[in-house]
């Protein structure tokens, strides 16, 4: 997710479910685990929710919540919306495959490739991959002793009043490179935005086209993904969508604001992207399963590095041998309003996917969010059907 989790969540109601096999005459498998972890999302003060459950015995969707407060209606399991940093992993897996393609190489200096940025030339491919370039985080640093050093704002009311502003990658990285960097290249791990929109100039300047063209062209069509656009400077979300909320503070004044709509520029190649929970399903198992890279690039992706635990666009996390393993995953969220779940077995034939929405509740979301999300993972994963 973003560096900053926002506060903001609401309205409530019951649960709808909907069970669809995913295979010929397959039969569907209630997942009452999964259910109710969905719906504890909803009980601890999020808007809505929709989830999406995909394994050999079939494919389980489901909502709960509102898709708009003041409305009855449930968020539409097939939904579009903001992906966060799940486009974190589109990135890497376009970049992976220009490696693949000897356009690339991992461990050479960025600077070959972008000489008009003044790069340090010790920063290679895989530092940007891995989040251990050290470059300054264009949307402001946080460090663990409470020292902030600020960047683009991403909260308040000065986000709220420039939500529709049009970002452009190049500046986005140059404002980051006129800052100091946090740590010498390969010495320390930060999650930083500035590493994946550098990635996405990298992309464009090997390959001579746009990004979103070579997202289009590598990931998008080959896998007739329906619901995911790469934005640009677009606003409005495709299709049918929930609407997400941001609640804040404004001179002892409390505000909440519809923030479905807003310019993801800001997060370009890091966190631009709107999807729905089945592409994402569709993409991260045909990763998982060898469609989209070689097995020895694809090795190196979920390889994890650092504090982090971070490989090259995944997050690895152990859930131990009685939920069987290793999963890799990659959550986000845009700056408010919404957030992205994306998980899934080694061989990508268990995922999760799901989005949540904020509204207008007063809860403590970096508490609420990991309990919830907790839930909801062990409940796919650890529970046999989801029971």
């Amino acid at each position: 997710m973003t560096s900053r989790v926002k506060k903001l969540m609401v309205a409530a109601t019951a649960l709808v479910v909907l069970a669809v096999p995913s295979v010929a005459n397959a039969v569907p498998v209630e997942r009452p685990g999964v259910q109710a972890a969905m719906q504890a999302f909803v009980d601890a003060g999020f808007a809505g929710v929709q989830v999406r459950v995909h394994d050999q015995k079939g494919e389980w969707v489901g909502s709960a919540g509102a898709r708009k407060l003041g409305s009855q209606a449930k968020p539409s399991t097939d939904g579009s919306f903001w992906v966060g940093s799940v486009t974190k992993t589109v990135t890497a897996t376009v970049v992976l495959q220009l490696v693949a393609e000897g356009k690339v190489k991992l461990d050479a200096p960025v600077a070959g490739y972008l000489p008009g940025l003044g790069l340090d030339r010790r920063i290679t491919t895989r530092m940007l991959l891995q989040h251990t370039s050290g470059l300054f985080a264009y949307t402001g640093e946080y460090y663990d002793d409470g020292t902030i050093v600020p960047g683009i704002p991403v909260v308040g009311q000065e986000w709220v009043d420039n939500r529709f502003h049009r970002y452009t990658p190049e500046g986005l990285v140059r404002f980051a490179l006129s800052k100091p960097a946090r740590f010498a290249p390969g010495t320390d791990q930060n999650y930083s935005n500035t590493n994946y929109t550098l990635a996405l100039l990298l992309i464009e300047k090997v390959t001579g086209h746009s990004y979103a063209d070579e997202v289009r062209r590598r990931i998008i069509r080959p896998l007739k993904l329906t619901g995911t656009v790469v934005p640009g400077n677009r606003t409005q979300l495709p299709g049918p969508y929930a609407h997400g909320y941001y609640r804040y503070t404004d001179n002892g004044v409390t505000k909440v604001v519809d923030v479905s709509r807003m310019n993801m520029s800001l997060l370009a190649g890091a966190g631009d992207m709107a999807s729905t929970t089945k592409d994402m399903q569709i993409f991260i198992s045909a990763l998982m399963s060898g469609k989209l890279l070689p097995a020895p690039l694809l090795a190196q992706m979920r390889d994890p590095h650092g504090k982090l635990g971070y490989g090259l666009g995944l997050f690895v996390q152990d859930l131990g041998p009685s939920c069987g393993g290793t999963i890799y995953q990659h959550n986000g969220s845009p700056p408010a309003g919404y957030g992205a779940i994306m998980y899934s077995s080694p061989d990508g034939t268990k995922t999760l996917t799901a989005s949540v929405t904020t509204g207008d509740k007063d809860i403590d979301v970096t508490k609420e969010f990991p309990k919830a999300l907790a839930n909801l993972v062990n409940a796919t994963f650890c529970t046999p059907n989801g029971s």
